[in-house]
């Protein structure tokens, strides 16, 4: 299948999305997690930050750009923030959608703005986003064999094939959401998703999206030696 991406032009947004709540796992984003939610207000009403226990004002500044703020006292991982943040945005009923988003800036709002619109055009389930539907994205080749590993692996477990299993930007209707009851607090977390979102049997598809590889999010994680404690997290789990 060729993907052609038709993302929006967010200046065309007459107003913020009220259906669509998005959940940002938050651990430690101080310097740019107020970007991050300033970039999203334009075009989603609601804004979930889990605040997974920072001690560097990530949540103060989280609420002040916008977001609304849920915190753990104590940091649980990020598969357990995930897990609360879908549960609070299920909590409401103007809840249609929950679009998962990383903290670290590297996803990029209009990306989100074309998978829900996607979401609802082809009534489907849940639209995973993935960076290796064109060659946008440029992780390095040492990193895009691990990434590629990892969607290996995953596949092989979850019975789902995708191009691109650890990619936080997700859009999940409220009833695949219902169904999504996380355990793994680490990295495995993205994988369980997978599963529990297969086993639902609602129809899904991939999106082109392009992820943003900083300086800042490399430093935070996003490199090799990451990708392979993703596929240990894997293997051990």
């Amino acid at each position: 299948m060729e993907y052609v991406s038709d993302t929006p032009d967010l200046g065309a947004v007459a107003r913020p999305d009220s259906a669509a709540w998005v959940v940002i796992p938050l651990y430690n984003e101080a310097s740019v997690i107020t970007g991050v939610v300033t970039g999203l207000r334009p075009a989603f009403a609601h804004i979930v930050c889990v605040d997974d226990g920072s001690s560097d004002g990530s949540a103060r500044l989280a609420e002040a750009a916008g977001a609304v703020v849920v915190r753990h006292p104590i940091n649980l991982g990020q598969g357990a923030a995930l897990q609360t943040g879908i549960e609070f945005a299920l909590h409401h009923s103007s809840c249609r959608e929950i679009v998962t988003f990383d903290a670290d800036g590297q996803h990029r709002v209009e990306d989100a703005v074309a998978m829900v619109a996607m979401s609802r055009r082809d009534d489907l389930g849940t639209v995973f986003g993935s960076r290796f539907l064109d060659d946008r994205t440029r992780p390095g080749w040492m990193k895009k064999v691990m990434l590629k590993t990892v969607v290996w692996v995953t596949n092989l477990t979850t019975g789902i094939r995708l191009t691109d299993a650890h990619n936080g930007l997700r859009v999940i209707r409220r009833d695949a959401a219902e169904q999504v009851h996380l355990n793994q607090d680490r990295m495995a977390h993205a994988t369980e998703i997978v599963l529990q979102l297969a086993r639902t049997g609602l129809p899904w598809d991939e999106y082109p999206v392009e992820l943003l590889y900083t300086d800042y999010s490399k430093a935070k994680g996003q490199s090799v030696l990451n990708s392979v404690n993703i596929l240990v997290d894997l293997i051990v789990r």
